[in-house]
């Protein structure tokens, strides 16, 4: 099994990416492969609805998200996990996933997902929703954990110091295995009404 993990803030060494870590690190104790790409920090432009993409089965800017489109089609789960701006998630990582769900025709439905969050502070609940709602209107379950996936820390290293937003985040990784190792075991059977 592999989950692609989107560290979608500009920082690859910052809160975000250890809140990944932490859950890559769950990930291969539970022998699920993982890789971590940066996404936060690229020169992404949004889309620009010109509809290439259904005659050619790709995005028409040739960048990162063309080159995460196959590690999306085989991976078993997504991780969008980005720090909080103003309430809502990096536009870097937004103009990223609004191109790759729009552009990958294969079938998204019972891959997981799930959504990491970080702030200082304020405005994690509305970007959490914001980055679920890709995997919803893809038929993708959401993964979930004991508490919404959101970690607290500004500066360099404080993300570790949220010791809730941590266990919060480790425990999403294990039910996330836990949720694809169901699918797996169920692949080949009836898959549920409209999938």
């Amino acid at each position: 099994m592999k989950v692609l993990l989107l560290n979608g803030s500009p920082k690859a060494r910052g809160n975000t990416a250890y809140a990944l870590s932490q859950m890559a690190e769950v990930f291969a104790a539970e022998g699920v492969e993982t890789e971590i790409l940066q996404v936060g920090n690229q020169p992404i432009r949004g889309c620009i609805a010109c509809g290439s993409c259904r005659k050619t089965g790709k995005c028409v800017f040739d960048d990162v998200v063309n080159q995460a489109a196959e590690a999306f089609r085989e991976a078993d789960g997504l991780v969008a996990a980005s720090p909080v701006y103003y309430a809502s998630a990096n536009a870097t990582l937004v103009a990223f996933l609004d191109r790759l769900f729009y552009s990958t025709g294969f079938d998204k439905r019972m891959k997981v997902g799930a959504s990491v969050v970080v702030a200082r502070r304020g405005g994690c609940s509305a970007t959490f929703d914001e980055l679920n709602k890709y995997f919803t209107i893809s038929g993708m379950p959401v993964a979930s954990s004991h508490y919404w996936n959101s970690v607290h820390g500004r500066a360099p290293g404080e993300a570790a110091q949220d010791l809730e937003g941590i266990a919060t985040v480790r425990n999403l990784a294990k039910n996330m295995t836990f949720l694809m190792k169901v699918h797996r075991s169920r692949q080949g059977a009836i898959r549920p009404a409209g999938a």
